[in-house]
């Protein structure tokens, strides 16, 4: 007699891999955090190529939330149209 049934076992590494998701915004913001940092250090040390990196660091911010997004997206899936079980 088996504890566990298939669609249980997948439904529950499924809501794992979506609470995993979390560590991705963890990173995130560590590293949007970083970035909004170090942009202000370089602004206080050259005022005059404030656009320029004001620049950069909005481009590069954007690219790293589009990661979260994707998690975000990933983690939904998994918990509401969870394509696993309808192959069991």
């Amino acid at each position: 007699m088996s504890l566990v049934t298939p669609e249980a076992f997948v439904l529950g590494l499924s809501a794992i891999g979506a609470a995993g998701t979390g560590l991705a915004a963890v990173g995130i913001g560590a590293g949007q955090g970083f970035a909004a940092g170090k942009a202000v250090e370089g602004i206080s040390r050259q005022p005059e190529a404030q656009g320029a990196i004001l620049q950069t660091m909005v481009v590069g911010q954007a690219i790293s939330e589009t990661t979260g997004i994707f998690a975000f997206i990933i983690s939904l899936a998994l918990l509401f149209a969870n394509p696993l079980v309808n192959m069991l």
